[in-house]
């Protein structure tokens, strides 16, 4: 214990002593030392005996404030239909009363044959989204095929749950083909829900309204684009932390290759029409 906590050296040989030492003294390592630390007591036993209110900051200090309520606002929507499955979302990032970027991109493929809408916070939606990605190729590697959408949504629900109650807030819906259109919501609490409609943010309530009025099974690709454009428009109108642009998205399946097809019907700065092939 000891020689672990770094008290007293291992007994190695020059070379590996100087390649700790590198280690210790690493950019990376945030000049953090590698080896465990021992309570700055002279007997442990007195630390773990210690009660821990003592550790605790004086009731008299100072809390440091946040500058702002950060409040979430975003308006994205997911939903099938005999062509496919539709995702759309708007463009606008706030962080409070700021507008602090108009052209953010809440749709983000990930993988052949699925792609996310994100809702919540920027930086955990960025993170979460990168971490599905990665283990999903992995997945793919270790097993010879894709996971499937259902098993994506549950992996991804398993590794959110250790976060309910904390401040973290993802929310993803998942929207893409895997033996017919699939559309599955997960949320940061561990929430999984499958359905054929979801509308998820602070303008999610006037884009039910016109999803809830106009949706229906037999409607053609035109059509569903143009009622997840003007649903998104309303919320837009609506509210204050939802705006600018729409990105849409059309996922489906060639009935001559059989492979899933992205149609990219809008992107923000990026704007593509046609389909490709993934």
């Amino acid at each position: 214990l000891a020689m672990a906590s770094g008290s007293i050296p291992f007994p190695t040989s020059d070379c590996y002593n100087l390649r700790c030492s590198r280690l210790e003294t690493s950019e990376n390592n945030c000049g953090v030392p590698l080896h465990f630390f021992i309570p700055p007591l002279p007997h442990s036993s007195s630390f773990i005996n210690t009660p821990l209110s003592s550790f605790c900051p004086p009731k008299n200090s100072m809390t440091v404030q946040k500058p702002f309520r950060l409040a979430h606002g975003t308006t994205t929507l997911g939903f099938i239909f005999q062509g496919g499955v539709i995702a759309a979302a708007d463009t606008r990032a706030s962080a409070g009363g700021l507008v602090a970027c108009p052209a953010v991109h809440k749709i983000t493929p990930i993988h052949s044959h699925l792609v996310v809408t994100s809702s919540g916070s920027g930086a955990d939606c960025m993170l979460w989204e990168r971490i599905l990605i990665r283990e999903i190729r992995l997945y793919q590697l270790r097993h010879g095929h894709r996971l499937s959408i259902r098993a994506t949504a549950k992996l991804l629900s398993s590794m959110l749950h250790p976060f309910k109650g904390t401040e973290m807030c993802v929310a993803l819906t998942l929207c893409g083909w895997d033996n017919g259109p699939k559309l599955i919501y997960v949320c940061s609490d561990g929430a999984r829900l499958q359905g054929d409609v979801f509308s998820v943010g602070s303008g999610s309530p006037y884009a039910y309204g016109v999803l809830d009025r106009e949706l229906r099974w037999s409607l053609s690709k035109g059509e569903a684009i143009s009622l997840a454009r003007e649903a998104v428009f309303r919320a837009t109108h609506r509210d204050a932390y939802s705006g600018n642009n729409v990105d849409l998205f059309h996922i489906t399946k060639s009935l001559e290759s059989g492979n899933v097809l992205f149609d990219v019907v809008h992107q923000s700065r990026k704007s593509k029409r046609g389909k490709n092939k993934s």
